[in-house]
């Protein structure tokens, strides 16, 4: 089984989002991952998809994307190439005792904390999957109240920027 991070250039316009989404499950894949949100022209919206399967299965979701109407431009993210991240928010339960040794934690990814209660704290932490997995495990020591991932999101590396798709 193959793993696939696709940037999506897409219409900024009511519906894009259940149009790409309904294609997934139509057909009955999988997405492991899925965010979006506006570019720097607010016309279009930057959909990040990770989607495992087979190779042929991942070629089809490809070529079914390119032919939706909304979608602008598909661009594969590969390690190599791109530049791809994750937010997450992670809230520990921590007394006075246990305070520092989350702290700690967080210092050696240099996360944040980002809200203190008086029986817990808020980390953010920003990085690429294996980096956000890694800290999640190190956490298990402790009770993790709540979490929550944003997804990966990503660009490809260099000058090439949005122009270069929308030039008709």
């Amino acid at each position: 089984m193959s793993r696939m991070v696709l940037s999506l250039l897409v219409e900024n316009t009511a519906g894009v989002l259940s149009r790409v989404a309904g294609l997934f499950s139509r057909r009955g894949y999988n997405i492991d991952s899925l965010s979006v949100g506006e570019t720097e022209n607010p016309e279009y919206s930057r959909m990040t998809v990770a989607v495992s399967g087979e190779n042929g299965i991942l070629e089809q979701i490809r070529k079914q994307l390119a032919k939706l109407e909304d979608v602008v431009e598909i661009t594969e993210l590969h390690p190599y190439d791109s530049v791809c991240r994750e937010l997450v928010l992670v809230k520990v339960q921590a007394n006075q005792k246990e305070r520092q040794a989350v702290i700690s934690v967080a210092d050696i990814f240099r996360a944040k904390i980002v809200d203190v209660a008086p029986e817990s704290l808020m980390i953010e932490l920003t990085g690429n999957q294996a980096k956000i997995d890694a800290f999640i495990r190190l956490l298990e020591g402790f009770t993790i109240k709540e979490f929550v991932r944003t997804g990966i999101t990503g660009l490809v590396r260099g000058a090439g920027d949005m122009e270069d798709y929308i030039a008709d």
